[in-house]
């Protein structure tokens, strides 16, 4: 699936735990309704398009373990709610991307519970299943641990039967299996569903490196150009974003067939960058896999993100430095790609492992008379408001995390150069020091020269004779920076942005 270059692709966009977002009744489980009551705070933060965690029946808390695609989860409201979210985001120009869970089901969906029964039943094929003494031929009972799935047996026990079912993740999620062409006409079903009569406008699409089990890994990539055949055939204007949790060569091959995929590789680096205070050549290394990229796929679009829902979150990363969560979004948001940001970054949420507390409920308000939306289905334990100043106390002073986020977020909305997503634009630029990290986002008419201060101490800024004309600021978190920068201090942890036209400098963001 190639990406239409004259369709207007969502540059920023948010990720929603719905659990944990906002609750509309007072059960303290976040919902449909809740996310509805904060479309006009997203719209505002500058939000182009919602990426929701599964909102399916499900009998787990994350809903990753599916057992009706057609419907809605109860917890969380009707499909005549999710009906009402699509027409008010849309109503603000907000994009909706549903989950698609098609790796694998619950245990409890009906197709397992017939497959389980006997190994003649029609659905035993939507399966992978084997007797041990195959398992132990082929040498597949045991698995190496990866980013995306700490399971070393994933082969399971059906009470009673001389068989084994494949579940990569969990017991209680058994894997699909894409050969059975039956199958894939129940996916054809799900996908004209969501896409034609609900009317989502995509997909981000779970674990697609992992449709077929690693010993047929090979068949994977086709099925994704199956798949991208039938998104074509519902809606050729639906886009898809890919988890591809790999690394850069593994993940190109992907573009021929999706939108998008994430950029673990960057998510990655980011954090390391933030913790040693030095660069890695991130941008050359950035460059490199644009070009291995745009050979599957010229109008490649590159997802990129700090952390998301299955990821320490960046604020716990940095131990809750205060300026290294606001670099965090600097770098994030002045690196080319379409943004994703996990809820609650926006207020520096913190979260470590287990899954459940990098999930916790947002930070709204601590008035006690608002604080009835804020959910409460877990006992937050990193996330609370001696750590973490709700979203109500940071509206409202111009150095806050929220106003930090929302600041870069328009800038990168309203400058060409930041928010190109096709092609992406970007040069390097050597200042020779590895505690600074700087690079150009190349345009035509309007480019920009981007330096941030990786570390602890001021630094001396020295412009490349090259580069003079770039003196005009529009972006500076260093409050002893504005106006016009021939050189000089950068102080710590800071981030400045320089345009080289004094047109673009005509409302620069100061001291944010």
């Amino acid at each position: 699936m190639i990406a239409d270059k004259s369709k207007l692709i969502p540059r920023v966009c948010y990720e929603i735990f719905v659990r944990s977002f906002c609750d509309s009744n007072g059960d303290g489980i976040g919902d449909l309704k809740g996310i509805i009551s904060k479309l006009d705070y997203l719209a505002d933060l500058g939000i182009e398009a919602i990426w929701l965690t599964p909102v399916h029946p499900s009998p787990s808390y994350h809903k990753y373990d599916v057992v009706d695609y057609f419907g809605i989860e109860p917890e969380y409201g009707t499909i005549y709610d999710f009906r009402r979210l699509l027409y008010e985001a849309h109503k603000r120009k907000i994009e909706i991307y549903l989950d698609l869970i098609v790796n694998h089901t619950s245990t409890l969906h009906p197709w397992f519970t017939e497959a389980r029964k006997s190994a003649d039943n029609r659905f035993r094929e939507f399966y992978w299943w084997m007797t041990p003494p195959q398992i132990e031929t082929l040498g597949l009972a045991e698995r190496e641990t990866s980013d995306d799935s700490q399971v070393v047996y994933p082969w399971h026990d059906n009470q009673e039967d001389q068989e084994k079912y494949y579940g990569l993740f969990y017991v209680g999620m058994p894997d699909l299996n894409y050969h059975s062409p039956a199958l894939r006409t129940e996916l054809e079903k799900i996908i004209d569903f969501w896409l034609v009569e609900i009317g989502v406008d995509g997909f981000r699409l779970d674990a697609a490196r992992h449709i077929y089990p690693e010993w047929e890994k090979q068949h994977s990539l086709e099925f994704w150009d199956f798949f991208a055949g039938l998104i074509k055939k519902s809606n050729p204007n639906a886009f898809t974003v890919g988890e591809v949790w790999a690394e850069t060569e593994e993940v190109a091959p992907y573009f021929n067939h999706l939108d998008a995929t994430f950029h673990f590789d960057l998510s990655f680096a980011l954090q390391r960058i933030l913790i040693s205070e030095r660069d890695e050549n991130l941008v050359e290394k950035l460059l490199e896999s644009y070009t291995l990229f745009a050979q599957y796929n010229p109008h490649f679009i590159d997802a990129i993100m700090l952390t998301n829902h299955d990821q320490e979150r960046i604020g716990s990363v940095v131990e809750n430095h205060q300026e290294k969560i606001k670099l965090a979004a600097s770098m994030l948001l002045t690196l080319p790609g379409q943004v994703y940001i996990y809820y609650g970054e926006e207020i520096g949420m913190l979260g470590s492992k287990p899954d459940p507390h990098i999930r916790e409920p947002f930070l709204w308000s601590d008035n006690e008379e608002d604080t009835k939306e804020i959910t409460h289905w877990i006992d937050a334990k990193f996330t609370t408001t001696k750590t973490v100043k709700p979203l109500s106390r940071q509206t409202g002073d111009p150095h806050s995390i929220y106003c930090h986020y929302r600041s870069l977020i328009h800038l990168r909305k309203k400058q060409p150069a930041l928010g190109q997503i096709f092609e992406p634009n970007l040069a390097s630029v050597n200042l020779y020091d590895d505690q600074l990290m700087a690079f150009l986002r190349t345009h035509e008419s309007s480019p920009l020269l981007v330096i941030h201060n990786l570390s602890g101490l001021k630094k001396q800024i020295t412009l490349p004779g090259i580069l003079s004309d770039f003196r005009h600021v529009i972006f500076s978190n260093d409050p002893g920076i504005f106006g016009q920068f021939t050189g000089g201090n950068l102080s710590a942890y800071s981030s400045l942005i320089l345009a080289a036209n004094p047109e673009q400098a005509d409302s620069p963001l100061i001291g944010q």
